[in-house]
């Protein structure tokens, strides 16, 4: 008798459905913006990563549209591989001018950051990285790349993270990264006084 080795997919997909629990994409039909029209509804946007409305500036399209004309639609490949363009290194140079640092570097999102960083800041067994309870889950997956032992601390809880501090460095572990999800403002630049 041949099996069907596909079957149990259909079997659990008709569960997931009849749980009410099937993630379905909603059409939103114009741009991302504060208020949007979603499958015929005017809705007001609040999980849109269009923090600052820049997707729909008019110097943003602009741009687009010239980069467009020059560069085509997309690189065609990874940034590490044949898809690193001139217009994002000129975007990297203009960044790091802005914020007064010696570099920048631009992912495609913040899930392709924290696979990359975490990796390069923490990339031993002789790490701990020491995590917030509530990270965000691409942190907590950029932190699974690593070799680095793990450890958590209570969300926003010093008192916790001092605790899992003193802790740790009884290991004498190489190096103990401390992670937490918020809004950072990275690098110190000394003769500024300023982050």
């Amino acid at each position: 008798m041949k099996r069907d080795p596909t079957t149990f997919l259909a079997e659990e997909m008709k569960e997931i459905r009849d749980a009410g629990r099937e993630w379905v994409h909603r059409v939103l039909e114009g741009p991302s913006d504060t208020v949007c029209k979603v499958e015929g509804n005017e809705v007001i946007m609040l999980c849109s990563n269009n923090y600052l409305g820049l997707s729909n500036h008019p110097k943003m399209k602009e741009a687009a549209i010239k980069a467009v004309k020059t560069h085509g639609v997309g690189s065609g490949s990874v940034r590490a591989i044949a898809g690193n363009m001139d217009l994002h290194e000129q975007w990297e140079r203009r960044l790091a001018e802005f914020k007064e640092q010696e570099a920048a570097f631009i992912t495609s999102a913040g899930f392709s950051a924290n696979q990359g960083v975490i990796q390069q800041l923490a990339p031993s067994a002789d790490d701990i990285i020491l995590s917030d309870r509530l990270n965000h889950g691409s942190i907590i997956d950029g932190i699974r790349a690593t070799k680095a032992k793990r450890a958590v601390y209570e969300h926003c809880d010093v008192a916790s993270l001092e605790d899992e501090l003193s802790s740790l460095a009884k290991g004498n572990p190489r190096r103990i990264l401390v992670i937490t999800d918020g809004v950072a403002i990275l690098g110190l630049n000394q003769s500024k006084g300023h982050s």
